[in-house]
């Protein structure tokens, strides 16, 4: 499958994103779009990104534009350095799929790229690009990392997670070091684990039973109040509690929002209804999946009343903060593109500030409850023509989750989404950034959303082969 846009960026295999595809989306993407006076470059720590990001300096300076090389470096902590200094960004990464896929995320000055601005891009991609007669300059910076450390303590302060000790599960995620440095800021002791030399394709929506079994490993044999990862360009949280049990990425959005004061909430129709029975929300709205259709929602918000208090989330638990917050100690100003770090400190320092562990205060969130996989190496058409056979039939879909109580409606605003007469919930669509199905599960208890996901990804598998 050639390289494509998905729900967040550009991916392809690696043997696909070859320097002159890669030159030819940087360049799309410049004359498509504003850039500002500079095109600030990332990577995440793929064997393949350094080579990429070569060659998407290569083609800024062809365009005549300086590239401003930050080096191995988060994705939210690039998008922060260049949207401050009022330029464009170009991100190296996979995300959370495996090492052989890698790819692109486009940043304007404002912020992530939209959906139009993907078909702008498109649009311009086989026109001819015409080289600057002047080469453009190549700088190198190291100040993203210590500005996005500054963001989280002056926000929340030196003693946010005093007497803490949190696991950092650094594998190959590229904010392992800064993450470490992040939460000992706060106050917290740091115990890291299991780094890995070797790319692990971290996905923190569907973390398989060994990691899970790890983290209830690592928690118990070094007496930790939490455990924190992120996925490998770290824009997607990983939180486990003192037992090791993952907090979804559902619910930490709403406890990160709540705890800002964010009134509105815009999140994809993917995540946990909970946050329909929580107060402190006066508005919700549900999007497709992806930071774009978020991001978009969002803006779309502020036009109308610059002073919506709105926070997005993700499933993923990425976050995306819409207003200028105040954190315990200082103010928090807006970062309009998916964040790993807030999501993971706020619920912390929330539940040190109540007197409450982590799973005490989880607990005390209305009672929903979600788990996801997915069903791997399956051509995104395979899934789509299974989805849309569902979709379109009563009885295929009562053959399909036969076993599961009557049917009382589907959503189709992102593949298929049913919810059932018991107030289960089962989601299916194909993946937007690899060949995946996925499976997402909604019920009254963490052991049925289990059942569900693991009973449907099986029939999935039949289905698909």
């Amino acid at each position: 499958m050639p390289p494509k846009f998905g729900t967040s960026g550009l991916r392809g295999l690696v043997t696909e994103l070859t320097p002159e595809l890669v030159s030819a989306y940087v360049h799309a993407f410049l004359r498509a779009c504003p850039q500002g006076s500079a095109v600030h470059v990332g990577q995440d720590l793929r064997p393949s990104s350094p080579a990429i990001a070569a060659s998407v300096i290569a083609a800024v300076r062809a365009a005549g534009l300086t590239a401003i090389d930050h080096g191995a470096v988060p994705t939210p902590a690039l998008a922060l350095a260049s949207m401050q200094a009022g330029d464009a960004a170009v991100m190296v990464t996979g995300s959370h799929i495996p090492a052989d896929r890698n790819g692109l995320k486009f940043y304007v000055p404002s912020g992530e790229v939209s959906k139009a601005d993907e078909t702008a891009i498109l649009a311009v991609l086989e026109t001819a690009f015409t080289p600057s007669a002047t080469q453009g300059g190549h700088e190198t910076h190291e100040k993203a990392l210590p500005a996005y450390v500054a963001r989280y303590s002056n926000a929340f302060g030196a003693d946010a997670l005093s007497g803490l000790r949190v696991g950092v599960y650094e594998h190959s995620s590229v904010a392992r070091d800064v993450m470490g440095e992040i939460f000992r800021s706060l106050g917290a002791e740091t115990v890291s684990l299991a780094r890995s030399d070797v790319f692990i394709p971290v996905d923190t929506e569907a973390v398989d039973p060994a990691t899970r079994d790890l983290l209830a490993g690592w928690a118990r044999d070094h007496g930790l109040d939490a455990i924190v990862s992120t996925d490998g360009d770290s824009d997607r949280p990983m939180l486990a509690d003192a037992k090791g049990v993952i907090v979804p990425g559902d619910l930490l959005g709403p406890i990160t929002a709540a705890m800002l004061g964010a009134d509105t909430l815009v999140t994809p129709v993917s995540s946990n209804t909970a946050i329909d029975a929580m107060p402190q929300f006066a508005a919700i709205t549900r999007t497709r999946i992806g930071s774009p259709f978020v991001i978009a929602a969002m803006e779309q918000m502020l036009q109308t009343d610059p002073a919506t208090q709105v926070a997005g989330y993700e499933a993923n638990g990425g976050f995306l903060l819409g207003f200028d917050a105040n954190g315990p100690a200082g103010p928090l100003p807006p970062l309009m593109t998916r964040d790993s770090i807030l999501p993971l400190v706020a619920p912390l320092a929330a539940a040190r500030a109540a007197g409450q562990s982590l799973s005490e205060l989880v607990a005390a969130l209305p009672p929903r409850f979600t788990a996801a996989d997915r069903v791997q190496e399956v051509p995104s058409e395979q899934s789509s023509a299974l989805i849309a056979t569902l979709s379109d039939s009563a009885n295929a879909r009562a053959d399909f989750f036969e076993g599961v109580d009557a049917e009382q409606a589907i959503d189709l605003t992102d593949g298929l989404r049913v919810t059932f007469k018991d107030g289960a919930v089962v989601h299916l669509r194909p993946s937007g950034n690899a060949p995946e199905c996925r499976c997402y599960a909604e019920a009254g208890s963490a052991d049925a959303a289990l059942t569900l996901v693991n009973v449907h990804l099986a029939k999935l598998k039949a289905r698909l082969g």
